[in-house]
């Protein structure tokens, strides 16, 4: 619309039906994570049971019935959400005060690159150039080119702890349920809204801790100085099925990437805009 200012964009109807889209596209995403892990964990010691990663997950929607339309339906749901959180980044939490709202804003722009990356990967898989190796190989290479470069094994390290920052946050909004600040609606009220929370709650939580065995692999690598220690989602998954009683533990991981999912769904229908 002319005279339409960028913060009145990111409130507009068709931004925020399109971030539900990205949203709904999103809890898919985690649910099939979910399911690959569940076979990932009772699959032995092979290493069998599918890539249980994002990348995973897109490759496996793309061999379904209309996969590749779901796919660009995925990445177009996407993009919307990355310009949605992208707003809020620059413009959003105007209410709050100044460190808090940084620190909210900074949470915004890291959502930006998450999803702009899913977003690039949904893309690559549905034109027919992402199936081949799966992310944590490429992870691994960019963990070499990082320990062959000046002060490789500090920045691979600064990597680690990060990520591990990462997952103490998530594990933090599911412990606090601060979640909620993102729902709007019956999301967070009634039976409904009960459901909701312990959805999130248990979801934040285990994604929480996935992420921060992924932290625990760059550090592992950076003490080690060797880049095959580093891994993505699927390595991390892996390393718990590994643990004692690790097949337990990782169901339970995939269970709660499971509730992650269907509160995406929730999240998708009571999205609240600022």
């Amino acid at each position: 619309m002319v005279g339409t200012s960028p913060q009145q964009a990111r409130h507009s109807d068709l931004l925020k039906h399109g971030a539900r889209v990205g949203l709904a596209a999103y809890g898919v995403v985690h649910l099939i994570v979910a399911w690959i892990a569940l076979q990932v964990a009772w699959s032995g010691g092979g290493g069998g049971g599918g890539d249980a990663s994002s990348g995973g997950a897109l490759r496996t929607l793309a061999h379904q019935p209309f996969g590749r339309t779901m796919l660009w339906t995925t990445v177009v749901g996407l993009v919307a959400l990355m310009l949605w959180q992208l707003g809020t980044a620059i413009w959003g939490y105007a209410t709050e005060d100044g460190a808090k709202r940084v620190r909210k804003r900074l949470g915004a722009a890291g959502r930006v690159v998450v999803y702009g990356a899913l977003a690039v990967s949904a893309a690559r898989i549905a034109g027919g150039s992402g199936g081949g190796s799966g992310g944590d190989s490429q992870e691994e290479g960019l963990t070499a080119d990082l320990l062959g470069a000046p002060a490789g094994r500090t920045l691979v390290a600064a990597i680690g702890i990060a990520v591990i920052a990462l997952g103490v946050r998530q594990v933090h909004r599911g412990v606090t349920d601060s979640f909620t600040h993102d729902l709007e609606g019956p999301a967070t009220s009634g039976d409904s809204g009960s459901a909701v929370i312990v959805l999130g709650r248990v979801g934040y939580v285990a994604k929480g801790v996935a992420v921060g065995v992924v932290g625990i692999l760059f550090g592992w690598a950076a003490l080690a100085y060797d880049p095959e220690k580093a891994g993505g989602l699927d390595d991390a998954l892996k390393t718990v099925r590994d643990q004692p009683f690790g097949p337990y533990l990782l169901s339970a991981v995939a269970l709660g990437l499971a509730a992650f999912g269907l509160f995406c769904f929730a999240w998708a229908r009571y999205p609240r805009t600022r």
